[in-house]
């Protein structure tokens, strides 16, 4: 349930990763020559980014620029060249990918890229050629040549001068090299790699693994290779259970990691963990200056076992230790369903995402609801970035009685279908449907349903663009491949991609801290939730004039 990119042959600069293409002449306008300047300085602080190896705050930087710049080449190849070196960093401090990747014989690592070609160029939404697999690999490797974490494994002693040899001969023979076939693909892979291990000493392991994990940034944001830990992590959160702490946490860097939210009965809710509070040691390893996976690596843990943490209070001025024991955390879908206005019968319910607990989970909540006097519902999938498709169909199942739900359309047979609604058991309660930025995927395929079937109305801002569905292919190792399968339409036959739903009512000022995992409590609270303000308002204009 993603939005796609068009696949094109890999074209990128082939100058040193940190000097820019030169810019072309402008009018000297004192307007433009203004405009030139900023778009000069905004590519410096990305570079400056880049060079102090801030991938995520780089990503970030030149993801917002290129809305203010959207035609400018520097600061796409910078966005481009955060992602793969922030990929690269992510799979060297997964410690599934050191024990159960690397460890492969060069001979099990070419099989595993064959295995995962094969896969793309039969599933993948869109065609796609052999050379465009192959040349966004060696642009990984390319990449991964001048990354700290892959140099820090693989280059320990390598000189400066072999390694820029080596890119050149990634550059010079085979940067957008003609692959006719797979097998041409396997041989290409096979000559790069005994280059590689003999101008560099690099284990051939490692140089396939960057075909076969960088190859997949040939597909659309929402494909790729998942080490045995990601996959595990993507079970879990289908599933809606894990083992951990039971939190939600950012990298702030320099600061720790902020406590984004802390679930409800989790380890870390009753071992007194606060939202906002920052973790700044991990059993005694500074986390100040960690990425997120990096201070999830410290945080793993068998069920039982525990952790110390080093917690600093939201105001920077205290710190305290505390003694966490993992366990199975049970993640709910939805986290708050209460009546927020007894006199008009007015009912919240919050939902963070859509998993196979989610349908049972909602015929809960709604009973509960109606036995407590709900006349009209407001449902809040800000923030919801999405789960399982069937999940989407069965909510909406409950509240739209006849039609179609959502559709979807693949390459292959079996990604063709059509999902409807059936009349039982549907609840014809008044609905406002809050959404923003960030509802995404399945939150997506509600709030097209509820738009087409004109079955409530949307308030806040647009969602997020992702109309596309993946499916989880298993390969060996335990290893995964997500890739995008089919586009999904609404009930009128419209795919929303980059674009998303536009909600009938946009609240332009949204709100600085949203609340998850529990309603507003008090009239501050309510004030400050603008978009759930003008649901009530919404609903209770209604109940009135009824």
């Amino acid at each position: 349930m993603f939005a796609l990119r068009s696949v094109r042959t890999l074209v990128v600069a082939l100058s040193a990763p940190w000097i820019l293409p030169v810019a072309a002449a402008i009018t000297a306008t004192p307007a433009r020559a203004a405009a030139a300047e900023e778009a000069r300085s905004v590519v410096r602080t990305g570079v400056d980014l880049e060079q102090s190896r801030q991938w995520l705050k780089a990503i970030r930087h030149y993801e917002k620029a290129l809305k203010a710049f959207p035609k400018s080449d520097e600061l796409r190849y910078g966005l481009r060249r955060s992602r793969i070196h922030f990929s690269i960093a992510r799979r060297y401090l997964d410690r599934s990918f050191e024990t159960r990747l690397l460890t492969k014989s060069a001979d099990d690592a070419l099989d595993l890229f064959d295995d995962v070609l094969r896969q793309v160029m039969g599933s993948y939404v869109d065609p796609l050629s052999s050379t465009s697999f192959v040349a966004h690999g060696t642009e990984s490797l390319y990449l991964a040549l001048a990354d700290e974490k892959f140099a820090a494994k693989n280059l320990r002693g390598v000189s400066a001068e072999r390694v820029r040899r080596m890119r050149k001969i990634l550059r010079d023979q085979y940067w957008n090299k003609p692959v006719a076939h797979s097998g041409a693909a396997r041989m290409t892979v096979v000559r790069v790699a005994a280059t590689a291990e003999s101008v560099l000493g690099v284990p051939r392991t490692a140089v396939v693994m960057e075909f076969v994990f960088g190859g997949c940034n040939s597909l659309d944001d929402y494909s790729n290779v998942l080490t045995p830990n990601r996959l595990e992590d993507l079970y879990g959160n289908i599933d809606g259970e894990f083992v951990g702490l039971g939190i939600e946490m950012k990298s702030d860097f320099g600061k720790g990691m902020l406590l984004v939210n802390v679930l409800p009965d989790s380890p870390a809710e009753r071992a007194g963990m606060k939202r906002g509070e920052r973790i700044v040691a991990i059993s005694g390893t500074d986390s100040r200056n960690m990425t997120t996976d990096a201070a999830s690596r410290l945080l793993r843990g068998r069920s039982g076992s525990s952790v110390r943490l080093r917690l600093e209070s939201a105001d920077g001025k205290r710190t305290r230790n505390l003694i966490v024991i993992r366990r199975a955390v049970h993640i709910k879908s939805i986290p708050v369903a209460e009546i927020i206005d007894r006199r008009h019968g007015i009912a919240y319910l919050q939902m963070n995402g859509f998993q196979k607990t989610t349908a049972s989970e909602l015929d809960d909540a709604l009973h509960k609801l109606h036995r407590a006097g709900m006349r009209s519902l407001i449902w809040d999938v800000r923030g919801n970035p999405g789960g399982l498709l069937t999940a989407a169909v069965e909510t909406l199942d409950r509240f739209i009685d006849n039609g179609v739900l959502v559709s979807t359309r693949g390459r292959s047979r079996d990604q063709n279908w059509t999902y409807s609604a059936h009349r039982a058991q549907t609840w014809s309660v008044p609905i406002v449907l809050l959404v923003d930025g960030d509802s995404a995927s399945a939150s997506e395929i509600v709030a097209g349903a509820i738009r087409d079937h004109k079955r409530g109305l949307i308030v806040g801002r647009s969602t997020y663009g992702k109309w596309s569905v993946q499916s989880i292919f298993p390969m060996n190792d335990r290893l995964g491949l997500r890739l995008t399968t089919a586009k999904f339409y609404s009930p009128s036959g419209e795919n929303h991609s980059k674009i998303g739903v536009k909600p009938h009512v946009v609240v332009d000022e949204a709100p600085k801290d949203l609340l998850r995992f529990r309603a507003p409590q008090t009239a501050a609270e309510l004030q400050a939730d603008t978009d759930l303000s003008k649901a009530l308002e919404i609903l209770r204009r209604r109940a009135d004039r009824s």
